[in-house]
């Protein structure tokens, strides 16, 4: 499993005593992550053209606005504008007299940094006489509401709290009278509603639902503009006392029904601790995770992009020049951090990011003691994917081959979970370095299925995680264009073991 981005360890939260005192700053690292992720990405520059289109993951704008060319559509992440997010889990109650529910809602408010030159004239840079170098662009700042209330007081009604953010304005003269500094935020108004309902003795499902109740801008207001307004980057910690969460992605058999009547959108949560199918913290997070995100022990700290190893973005930011790490200082703070950590950055902390191997499961391997080790020439001797099968349920499945796809239901990847039930034809059949084997499929309703064939784009499943079904040619059965020819070895992306510090 690919770990979590490196975040900032951040203060602790406040509102009142933690589930399992520390499990909230326990998480604090991939909650910081999530906060910050997108926030300024490399080359950490204003002059970038990717950090010219920010703040891309659960935007909550004022309705009015964000609903001007019509209703939006809920998904199961935050990757699209809104204006409201919620979030539904279970919990089992342990002792329903002294049962609490911890909630903490953070998001960024943005703030304009605005650069100002003698006489209060607003200008895009400005070089001082020490010759640092002052840019005005768009930051933010951390915000955080804690709401601490009893399983009584939910079932009977639930919660109502104002989880907004003041309007500010701070001032920074710069040396020797040569400008000054204006960093202004616009009033964040939103709200957080709790409520409970009980389904039995010991379960009950947990509603958040935090909305932007802003006045909405003018409707032809630029985005950019209308982000002054809006809670960027929000997510929800949940915890409490004598209480217990379950996971939605991979939850107990008695409890499927439940979790599947449960409403995410917008959001996607997470058990946020434990290693089981339930937990004392849930994380709903507008990117998705799997249960149990983690940030990799090697990081050093956050680099703003979860989907880069973080190595990758060390030795590019190394390789910035001296101009374009002054810019970078200049744009905002949190570049400078990253800038001033990498080249202060001792070689065995370098050395640690090149990966580390935790596996997930003790590796058996399965090929015949006469064939090579995968690292020694000849390993790959009598492999072919496009012709070699695999047997389930006693038929054998190779290149062609119809299935139903199953994904199991502990340990799968959360991507793949979308897939359940769909038809696909087999493209190969991959023998790991590991020992086990991966199907490569193509999803018969993919209307890019051709095109991937081309590319050799494929989703990866187990043996156990594919039905057989009959041969092409059913008319209900329809059936994918044939693949191209792929590589003979191959490790997916969805079930390598861990073998870098990310």
């Amino acid at each position: 499993m690919v770990e979590a981005p490196a975040g900032t360890r951040s203060a602790a939260t406040s509102g009142g005593a933690d589930p399992s005192p520390g499990v909230f700053e326990q998480l604090s690292a991939v909650a910081d992550a999530v906060l910050y992720e997108g926030y300024l990405l490399y080359p950490y520059r204003r002059s970038s053209a990717k950090n010219r289109v920010r703040w891309q993951f659960g935007v909550l704008f004022p309705r009015d606005w964000v609903e001007a060319d019509g209703p939006v559509v809920p998904g199961v992440s935050g990757s699209a504008d809104s204006w409201y997010q919620q979030t539904e889990c279970l919990l089992r109650v342990r002792r329903p007299g002294s049962a609490c529910v911890r909630v903490r809602v953070r998001y960024l408010q943005m703030q304009r940094k605005q650069v100002e030159e003698a006489g209060h004239r607003p200008v895009e840079s400005l070089r001082t006489g020490d010759g640092t170098v002052h840019l005005t662009f768009d930051e933010a700042l951390p915000r955080e509401c804690g709401i601490d209330v009893t399983l009584d007081e939910l079932l009977r009604g639930g919660r109502t709290v104002a989880v907004g953010a003041a309007a500010g304005e701070d001032i920074e003269p710069l040396p020797e009278g040569a400008g000054r500094v204006v960093r202004t935020r616009e009033e964040i108004r939103a709200e957080t509603t709790v409520t409970a309902e009980r389904l039995s003795d010991d379960l009950c499902r947990i509603r958040v639902r935090t909305t932007n109740t802003a006045p909405a801008p003018h409707p032809g207001t630029a985005r950019d503009e209308a982000l002054r307004r809006a809670l960027i980057a929000t997510h929800t910690l949940v915890g409490g006392d004598e209480v217990e969460f379950v996971s939605l992605i991979d939850p107990p058999a008695d409890l499927q029904g439940p979790v599947r009547a449960c409403r995410n959108e917008f959001t996607f949560p997470v058990l946020g601790d434990g290693a089981g199918d339930t937990g004392h913290v849930l994380l709903s997070a507008p990117i998705i995770l799997p249960d149990h995100p983690r940030v990799a022990p090697e990081s050093p700290g956050d680099l703003h992009d979860a989907a880069e190893i973080d190595e990758i973005l060390t030795l590019r930011t190394m390789l910035l020049t001296d101009e374009e790490k002054r810019e970078a200082r200049a744009t905002d703070a949190r570049a400078a951090a990253i800038l001033d950590r990498v080249d202060t950055m001792p070689q065995e902390v370098f050395e640690r990011l090149h990966g580390a191997v935790r596996s997930l499961a003790p590796v058996t391997p399965t090929a015949p003691a006469d064939r090579a080790a995968w690292w020694q020439e000849g390993a790959d001797d009598g492999l072919s994917p496009t012709t070699d099968t695999v047997l389930v349920d006693g038929v054998p499945l190779g290149g062609g081959s119809r299935v139903r796809l199953r994904p199991r239901g502990r340990g799968a990847d959360a991507q793949d979970m979308f897939l359940a039930g769909r038809t696909a034809e087999v493209a190969a059949v991959f023998h790991d370095v590991d020992g086990s084997v991966h199907l490569a499929v193509t999803l018969d309703d993919d209307p890019a299925a051709e095109l991937n064939n081309w590319y050799g784009r494929f989703h990866y499943f187990r043996p156990d995680e594919l039905e057989p079904l009959e041969p092409a040619g059913s008319p209900d059965e329809p059936s994918a264009p044939a693949p191209a020819a792929v590589p003979s070895r191959h490790t997916t992306d969805s079930e390598t073991p861990a073998a870098e510090a990310e």
